[in-house]
């Protein structure tokens, strides 16, 4: 599904218009970008999930095509943890 599926599917259900939804889709995900880049802040969403920074140490690492070794610095990613009751659904439990 793309963020174009999801804006009709939500236009259709609701009967707002196409025009409407994509620009309250749009806001929900750069606040969400929003808070993960520049606030350094976990996103959580009861019932459906959590957008979190995950830190990666800096650590060494080897080419070994080149057979050198690279040093990776640290550095954020931005992740999707599902909630408990999201998964045991997708189990069918």
């Amino acid at each position: 599904m793309t963020k174009a599926d999801i804006i009709n599917e939500i236009a259709n259900e609701t009967g707002v218009a196409k025009k409407d939804v994509t620009v309250v889709v749009e806001s929900f995900m750069a606040t969400i970008k929003d808070s993960l880049l520049e606030k350094k802040e976990c996103v959580y969403l009861r019932g459906f999930g959590s957008f979190i920074i995950k830190h990666r140490a800096a650590k060494t690492a080897r080419n070994i095509l080149k057979n050198t070794t690279i040093t990776i610095d640290a550095h954020d990613l931005p992740s999707f943890k599902p909630a408990k009751s999201f998964v045991e659904q997708m189990k069918g439990e």
